[in-house]
Formats: structure tokens, sequence, C-alpha cells
């Protein structure tokens, strides 16, 4: 699913992720990324991490979550917009160790990083304070990216390459810190990537993303601000 468009100057054809019919249950969704039972391989890098950056071009078209294609209410929503992210070393394809996408909290849509250390275990979400709508307009190229600093129990989120303020959600110890270190993520190779809603492997539609995306990276280590910053400015440039 690629379509003629420029993310930033020089770059090729963009991924075109969507939701095809939101009024049947079915596995022909736009998405992109790979899944494998035994995990993937080449992805081994982010077994036993300290940290990973997720960062890419992302540009909407739709005004909120997609018709949930999954339940018999006609009316009822997903309650996200999956961007990107790298799955956990069991995930069945939804659970992961990084993510960037849009979704509810405590009622409000938001832009997040969501992390999780340990597979299996509880997930920590750091949400945007601004609205989503103003941190990605609709029919704009973003550059977003997120950190997740595993050993100390940070995230952060930038757009454009600056800072965006924002707060966790989850309270205590959800990545289980408080142990001895070190502190790292689980000894397994993820099980892959997914791009444009959840699911790779095709057998589940789950938070559907109307959206044109570019230049991704998935990076085994947490990128600091100013060269996500650089980033930003070389590519945009």
């Amino acid at each position: 699913m690629r379509v003629p468009d420029q993310a930033y100057k020089g770059s090729g054809d963009a991924l075109q992720t969507r939701q095809v019919n939101p009024q049947a249950a079915g596995n022909d969704d736009w998405k992109a990324g790979t899944w494998s039972s035994s995990g993937v391989r080449t992805l081994r890098a982010f077994s036993g991490a300290e940290g990973t950056t997720v960062m890419g071009w992302f540009k909407r078209d739709m005004d909120g979550p997609a018709l949930n294609s999954t339940t018999a209410n006609p009316t009822d929503r997903f309650n996200a917009i999956g961007l990107a992210g790298v799955l956990t070393g069991d995930s069945d394809g939804h659970g992961v160790r990084a993510l960037l996408e849009l979704i509810d909290v405590n009622g409000e849509l938001r832009l997040v990083a969501l992390g999780r250390r340990v597979d299996g275990g509880a997930s920590q979400t750091f949400a945007a304070n601004e609205d989503w709508r103003t941190l990605l307009p609709k029919g704009e190229w973003v550059h977003l990216a997120a950190t997740y600093d595993f050993t100390s129990g940070t995230m952060a989120l930038y757009r454009n390459g600056e800072p965006v303020d924002g707060f966790y959600t989850t309270a205590g110890d959800p990545w289980q810190l408080n142990g001895p270190g070190p502190h790292v993520t689980s000894a397994t190779d993820p099980r892959g990537i997914k791009i444009g809603g959840s699911f790779p492997q095709n057998n589940l539609e789950r938070n559907p993303c109307d959206c044109r995306m570019d230049g991704l990276m998935f990076l085994d280590s947490v990128i600091p601000a100013s060269d996500i910053a650089k980033q930003y400015r070389y590519m945009a440039r």
C-alpha cells in the first residue's frame, strides 16, 4: 500500500494504512509489520535491551478511532489508533514493548508512548498534555518520536524535534524496577513490529489507522533529545 506522497524532501512513496470495511469482521485492513510465534531473529537487539526509540513521519486522515469491526454493535468504536511499535516476546500481535499510538486516557483521546519491560507484565503510558488534533493535524505530515528507558522507568515524547509535555497514567511500579537489576526488557526476541494497527499476522483487526507513514525507525537504545532534534532538522531541511 504505497502512495506518491513525500513526508520530507527526497523521500519516496509513503505507506498508506487504513480500515477497509468497518461494517464487517475481516482481515483485510491495510497495515504493515511482521510477526512470528517463535520471535523475529532480526529484532534480537530488543531482547534484554536497556531502552528503545520509535520514531517516524505520520499523516492522519481520520477524525477519531475507527468503527469496531469485531463487535456486533454497529456504532461501537475502537478506543485507540495504532501508529507503530515493537511487540513483546510473547505477543499475540497486539501486546507491545514500545508503541506510539493515540488512545483513550480517562475518557479523552491522547497521543501516548506505551511501554512494557517484562513479557506478560504491566505496561506504563506517558500521555501528552496537548490536544491530539493539535499535535497531529489532519492532512499534515508530522515527525513523532518516543523513547523508553527501561533502566530508569522513564519515557518521553517528541513532535517535530521538540519535547512534548505529558504525564504518566499508571501509579506505582508497573515495570517492576524496585527489585534487583539489571532492569532490561525480557530476554526474548520480539514477535515482530506492528504499523497502522494490531495483529500484523492478519488474523484480527484492531485500532486501525487511516494514515500515511514514512521514515519509520525502531532503535534499540534511548536516543538523546538533541539527536532527535537533529534527525528532524536533517530530514525536514
